[in-house]
């Protein structure tokens, strides 16, 4: 996972174009838009990490910095 990946997808792709990249990502489908990743697990690891971004911004209203700091915090607290 690298958090400059999910950012750049979550600054630059809307949430419907997030969501059809996971399903053809799903499914094993070619994408036409770049996704950074060593490979197919990683791309969809970045892939909905923005979607839980862009979410949580639409949801709870608040902005995308604030939105990426607890996804990036709520990950280390999963490991530690």
């Amino acid at each position: 996972m690298k958090l400059a990946v999910i950012k750049e997808l979550a600054e630059n792709r809307t949430l419907s174009e997030l969501k059809s990249l996971e399903e053809k990502l799903c499914n094993g489908e070619p994408v036409q838009l770049e996704v950074k990743g060593d490979d197919e697990g990683e791309q969809l690891t970045h892939v909905l990490a923005a979607i839980d971004i862009l979410k949580r911004v639409e949801n709870e209203n608040v902005d995308l910095r604030t939105a990426i700091r607890a996804y990036s915090e709520r990950v280390r607290n999963s490991i530690s």
